[in-house]
């Protein structure tokens, strides 16, 4: 891999493969619970790689014994509202910012991923965990409902099984992640860097364009009623089939070749 501007992080390393990015979060010692300067950084790592045109995919990880342990509760204790505001308005822009750039991001979960931590692996659009992994929201624990890991959870898995995360704080180990709709795959450890990355190749072998137009669309209508999902997905899809690489792939398919994408 080559490494490219970290220098400006604290909390975050950032490397590319070709057109795979690797975002990792850098906290060992804390099991990369995520304080506000964390944060912060991920979110301009994932707002830089959104206006990188080489970049097709993105693994986000973490690094030493854990994905990610969620929130720094060490920054919590005896802070005021307006911090409190803050610090979760911040968390939201994070998953918000990763769903809204334009290449699929892929959790690739070792360890446990608790709280915030659940939250990110939610909200990546795939993840691939080793089968040891343990996921929980265990916020009622001490006092401190998981609300904002509530919205990123209910999305990504049914409601009995997120409201009994929710309410009991019990974690999940990665065959129930899997069963639950939590993530994509399981996996034994030795095998999860290498599934992983096969799993972004695949995604950065398609045209970038239409994978971004196509992740855009994607939560834009999953939570419109199904006539209003109609709707917009045909516009979206026609004005797709108007684009270059729509062209090139279809032309390709029917002469039996490679496409040769032009990304636009």
């Amino acid at each position: 891999m080559a490494n490219t501007e970290t220098a400006d992080y604290q909390h975050v390393l950032f490397e590319t493969e070709g057109s795979i990015a690797y975002v990792t979060m850098n906290r060992p010692t804390k099991r990369n619970a995520l304080s506000l300067e964390h944060m912060q950084e991920l979110i301009n790592v994932f707002e830089n790689i959104s206006h990188d045109q080489k970049i097709a995919a993105v693994i986000l990880k973490g690094s030493g014994p854990a994905f990610c342990a969620g929130h720094d509760l060490s920054e919590m204790p005896n802070q005021s509202p307006v911090f409190y505001r803050h610090l979760f308005e911040v968390c939201t822009k994070l998953m918000e910012t990763i769903q809204s750039i334009p290449q699929p991001v892929i959790a690739q979960v070792h360890g446990i991923a608790t709280a915030a931590g659940c939250q990110l692996v939610a909200t990546c659009d795939l993840a691939v965990a080793e089968e040891n992994a343990k996921f929980a929201t265990p916020g009622v624990k001490i006092g401190l409902f998981c609300s904002t890991p509530m919205v990123a959870l209910t999305r990504a898995v049914g409601r009995k099984k997120a409201m009994e995360m929710l309410l009991t704080g019990e974690a999940l180990n990665a065959e129930e992640a899997l069963l639950a709709g939590l993530i994509n795959h399981a996996v034994p450890a030795e095998d999860l860097e290498n599934k992983t990355k096969a799993l972004a190749q695949k995604i950065a072998a398609a045209s970038t364009f239409t994978v971004g137009i196509g992740k855009q669309a994607f939560y834009k209508q999953i939570e419109m009623p199904q006539p209003l999902a109609y709707s917009y997905a045909k516009e979206v899809m026609s004005l797709n089939a108007t684009a270059a690489d729509a062209e090139e792939g279809i032309c390709a398919f029917l002469e039996k070749r490679p496409p040769s994408w032009k990304g636009c």
